[in-house]
């Protein structure tokens, strides 16, 4: 069993993974090819990102940037470089930073504009033994562009992260689930955004992909 830092410490390193990923709506199955590097960030990469959080979805206080961004201990993260190629040969390539924050270092506004979690990414909340939450900082999104700020949940007994993120149009529960220091598997599902506050129940599209890390 990995705490926190442990699991992203194995995380780093250079990586390949098949992903098939199945659009619900058209019925249509697509898979894809992709590398990546996983790096940890720097005191001064985390504290950019926690000054650049997107207040217009997510207004944190009483927040410590300095503090949180020098002790590499409260706040994991990586940073992502990586390359994909479709099965129709369309190539993207993109590389983006992420923070992840726990709870207990933060404290938000009672007026976080946030939909409610949908099924695909509910725990439960109590008792959480030693399972994790909190928000987690993009620098940029994937389907969107410029910063974006989320919800994580990190089970140590599971080895498992998820990544619920909250995008204009949609809202996207990412897994990624360590079976091994070299394996990884990986679940997406994204929902469409639903207008009003509910729980999102569209499912868009699912994506799956085995994750194997390379020796250098």
């Amino acid at each position: 069993m990995l705490n926190i830092q442990d699991f992203f410490t194995t995380c780093t390193g250079q990586w390949t993974t098949e992903r098939t990923y199945h659009s619900t709506l058209r019925g249509e199955v697509e898979r894809s090819y992709t590398e990546f590097r996983v790096d940890a960030l720097t005191a001064a990469e985390k504290q950019a990102i926690l000054l650049s959080q997107p207040s217009s979805t997510l207004q944190i206080v009483s927040l410590d940037a300095v503090k949180l961004a020098e002790d590499a201990a409260l706040c994991p993260g990586f940073a992502i470089a990586f390359d994909t190629r479709s099965e129709t040969g369309e190539q993207v390539s993109m590389s983006l930073k992420a923070l992840f924050v726990p709870d207990r270092h933060i404290t938000i506004t009672e007026s976080v504009d946030l939909p409610p979690v949908p099924i695909a990414a509910q725990v439960l909340t109590e008792p959480l033994g030693d399972t994790i939450q909190g928000f987690y900082l993009r620098d940029e999104g994937y389907s969107e562009a410029g910063a974006i700020a989320g919800r994580f949940t990190y089970q140590p007994t599971r080895q498992t992260l998820e990544m619920t993120t909250y995008y204009r149009r949609s809202v996207a529960v990412d897994q990624m689930r360590l079976v091994a220091p070299d394996l990884r598997l990986r679940t997406i599902v994204t929902y469409q955004r639903p207008e009003a506050n509910e729980p999102p129940t569209v499912i868009d599209l699912v994506g799956f992909g085995v994750e194997r890390k390379q020796t250098v």
